[in-house]
């Protein structure tokens, strides 16, 4: 890999040794890259404190000798978003979705979408004026349709039946099939989950409709709970995995229920 410069979102931090610095960058030219920022703790000039997760920078970087290894040469800062580090429940919101990317996004492959995506939420859930849920909600659902594997809300996925005519008002989504499934259609097997007819049109406006207008929209009580839920489930079957962010996410719901 050449030399390149371009805005990067920093997805992990990891200490290594005395002085230098791992991080995993998400990169709006490059996609995931890993680098290493050589004696980072000890040179206030070079860095100056600004190489923290979720930082947003303009990064310069460099193959190392015989090619193996990327260096992080200069970064300046282009947002610190230093108001997500100093809320708990933003930061598990913020390491849930960068661990998402981190896991899916394949090394030094450009995703333009994905990366204006994570910088949009990560910006929403640092200002405050969007809801942590709501933004959680529009994130995996444009993530999956980046990556190809929205779910189907639309239409039975065994007799094409639109949601609009079901009758029913919960409706089973069925992992395995990657969609909703009506009632005379479901069967004894697969692995359901059952979601209101409510939330599958709020999921459903807020994959396709506008990013200005998303902090106008209000869910139910019901409808987030179940957004979430949902989503979760969903993103831990296709991604193959639970995330461990995730573990700490639901951690936080279950005490402010108590």
């Amino acid at each position: 890999m050449k030399s390149f410069s371009s805005p990067a979102i920093i997805l992990r931090r990891l200490d290594f040794g005395d002085y230098d610095v791992i991080l995993t960058l998400f990169a709006l030219e490059r996609g995931k890259i890993s680098t290493i920022a050589k004696s980072a703790k000890k040179s206030i000039k070079r860095f100056g404190g600004i190489l923290e997760i979720f930082s947003v920078l303009n990064v310069v970087c460099s193959s190392g000798k015989g090619g193996s290894l990327v260096v992080l040469q200069e970064a300046d800062l282009i947002s610190s978003l230093s108001d997500i580090r100093t809320d708990f429940n933003k930061t598990a919101y913020a390491c849930y979705w960068s661990e998402i990317v981190n896991a899916w996004a394949e090394n030094d492959t450009k995703q333009e979408r994905l990366y204006r995506l994570l910088y949009y939420v990560l910006e929403q859930i640092n200002s405050g004026c969007i809801s942590a849920e709501i933004l959680s909600i529009l994130f995996q659902m444009r993530f999956a349709s980046i990556a190809g594997i929205c779910p189907n809300l639309i239409r039975c996925s065994m007799c094409q039946l639109s949601v609009d005519s079901l009758r029913e008002e919960r409706i089973s989504f069925d992992f395995q099939k990657g969609g909703i499934v009506c009632r005379k259609c479901t069967g004894n097997s697969g692995n359901r989950l059952s979601l209101s007819k409510g939330t599958i049109k709020q999921l459903l406006w807020i994959n396709s409709g506008d990013l200005e207008k998303v902090g106008k929209i209000r869910f139910t009580c019901l409808a987030l709970d179940e957004g979430l839920s949902f989503l979760e489930a969903f993103m831990t079957y296709y991604l193959g995995k639970e995330m461990q962010s995730l573990k700490i996410l639901r951690q936080i719901r279950n005490k402010k229920r108590k």
